[in-house]
């Protein structure tokens, strides 16, 4: 088994590892990893984007927001979080065994005196709290499984991170399920701090496996660049890879109550209708047809204002607008 621990708390670059560990990486070999990312919110693949995260607390704390392989619900990783990996043969492992994924995890925790169990179809608890949601991606004879660990996690951070504000959705897209969730800390006898924690996980699986640590060449650095540069960084991957969707949102403004109707698709507008108890001089359905076509990203208050929003919706900022529809 190779051992691969990522230095980086960079999410682009640690998933672009990931997946070139995954795909790229000697497939007769299995692979262990341990990561950490620092104040970042991963989706689910088949998420949308836009139903779990609250933008407006995300742009505000600066979070950075990415896309992973495997479905699943949305998490919220600091450096209170650890990741772990694993990367088999598929021939292995029965379809979605997070069991025997989980399984060293937990026998770590005991011997530092934590008593935890495996609760549901992917999780792991304390008490019946929720420290550890685990997910899987299959692909070509390979399974990859991974975990997120909250050690001494922001809760709060958790809580307002993925808090998304009031609105009618109607889409495919899996939605995260809220669970009450603790660290690992606030049930431990004395505290455990991250390095060890991360040595006890290690002891139990290198105990079980012949383990290679592995350092990655100059080539494959570059590799890992060019897949976190042309995927995991990008608008199109973390909020434009999700299936169609309609919302209703509406809000209540000096200049008046906005209500929005939209069509999204792949993060793109599709069909929007302006509402509500507003001022305006412009032509509101030219603007309508104008955004669509028009991506939901952080250049739409821009576009907003080309368009000449502000005389169709009047004594309300582009700015707000864009906070309204993203």
């Amino acid at each position: 088994m190779i051992y691969i621990e990522s230095a980086s708390t960079n999410p682009y670059y640690n998933l672009a590892l990931e997946e070139f560990a995954f795909e790229r990486m000697d497939r007769s070999q299995s692979v262990f990893m341990l990561w950490q990312n620092d104040n970042t919110i991963v989706v689910g693949k088949y998420q949308n984007t836009a139903e779990e995260i609250n933008q407006e607390f995300v742009d505000a704390q600066g979070i950075r927001v990415v896309r992973r392989l495997s479905g699943g619900g949305a998490v919220y990783h600091d450096k209170g979080n650890l990741n772990f990996t694993f990367i088999a043969d598929q021939k292995q492992f029965a379809d979605f065994n997070f069991r025997v994924f989980t399984k060293p995890v937990l026998q770590a925790l005991e011997e530092l005196g934590v008593h935890a169990s495996f609760s549901g179809r992917n999780d792991l608890v304390l008490d019946g709290k929720k420290f550890s949601g685990n997910s899987q991606y299959a692909h070509d004879g390979r399974v990859l499984h991974h975990g997120c660990i909250m050690l001494d996690s922001n809760l709060d951070k958790v809580k307002d991170a993925l808090r998304v504000r009031d609105a009618k959705f109607t889409s495919r897209s899996v939605k995260s399920v809220r669970s009450r969730v603790t660290t690992i800390n606030e049930h431990a006898p004395r505290r455990i701090s991250m390095e060890e924690f991360k040595d006890a996980l290690k002891k139990q699986v290198f105990a079980e496996n012949d383990i290679t640590e592995y350092t990655l060449t100059e080539a494959d650095q570059e590799a890992v660049l060019t897949l976190m540069h042309e995927k995991y960084e990008t608008w199109g991957w973390n909020y434009g890879f999700t299936r169609a969707y309609s919302l209703r949102r509406e809000q209540k403004f000096d200049g008046g109550l906005v209500t929005v109707d939209m069509n999204v698709e792949h993060g793109v507008i599709t069909e929007i209708r302006f509402s509500g108890d507003f001022f305006g001089s412009g032509d509101l359905k030219e603007l309508e047809q104008a955004l669509e076509g028009i991506p939901l990203d952080g250049r739409l208050a821009r576009r907003l204002e080309e368009l000449g929003m502000e005389r169709c919706i009047h004594g309300i900022s582009a700015a707000d607008i864009a906070l309204l529809l993203m």
